[in-house]
């Protein structure tokens, strides 16, 4: 079995792959790493790990973590299956490389692009070729009410809903709508704009605000909360 950890800006996710099957996933806060790690490995029999980071490990941690487990650290330097054409590719996000890996395996041949909505919104696109050029990152749903409150002296500090209305009748109900809608409209941008320059493109909608947006998305896509983890999965298999 493979334990594969995801640790994000906010919060960790580790999951637990027999061959391409999701056998458990558990999310928790930074902190508590080490204990869940260490839980996993008593509960399933691990054989190979992979750890992706985009926020920051201590050296102790990571020595820690190495000793439990023969874990592969993925970099720009890691075997990945695609092709990398990215400008910068030691800059490249290790969420985007796995989320092209697993385009790249479960969606072979095919015009792919995949859109993850968490902290940032990232829209990546791979071809049919299995070529990777780069793509998009915009401020997630979060980090737009953040700013709106962080940047103004009166404005409030809400949390997301579904906005129905695009002209709102209050302050609180024109930031709903402001902020809800302005993603919907980006999103819906995008996925035409790939759409008119590519036939027969596969739309993947992944991240934490996957279910949030699904619904409210009039375009016909996948949507997959766990796609990172199964694009690291596909990558540490790869390179078994």
């Amino acid at each position: 079995m493979n334990l594969i950890i995801d640790v994000g800006n906010t919060r960790i996710k580790a999951a637990v792959f027999e061959n391409d099957r999701l056998v458990e996933l558990v999310v928790f806060n930074h902190d508590a790493l080490i204990n869940e790690v260490e839980s996993l490995l008593e509960k399933f029999n691990i054989t190979a790990g992979i750890i992706s980071s985009v926020s920051f490990l201590t050296e102790d941690v990571l020595q820690k973590l190495q000793e439990k487990c023969s874990f592969l650290f993925l970099n720009s330097e890691t075997r990945i299956p695609f092709n990398n054409k990215y400008g910068t590719p030691k800059t490249l996000g290790v969420d985007r490389i796995a989320a092209m890996a697993n385009a790249a395996v479960a969606f072979q041949g095919k015009n792919v692009l995949v859109i993850d909505a968490g902290t940032c919104i990232t829209y990546d696109f791979i071809n049919s070729d299995g070529d990777y050029f780069g793509g998009t990152i915009s401020p997630g749903i979060e980090m737009r009410y953040k700013a709106l409150h962080h940047f103004t002296s009166k404005l409030p500090l809400l949390s997301k809903i579904e906005a129905a209305n695009e002209i709102g009748n209050s302050t609180e109900e024109s930031i709903h709508s402001g902020v809800i809608h302005a993603v919907l409209h980006e999103v819906q941008g995008f996925i035409s704009s790939y759409q008119n320059k590519n036939k027969d493109l596969t739309i993947v909608l992944t991240g934490g605000d996957t279910n949030f947006l699904a619904k409210q998305l009039k375009s016909s896509i996948f949507a997959n909360p766990n796609f990172v983890l199964e694009g690291l999965n596909a990558i540490l298999i790869y390179n078994k």
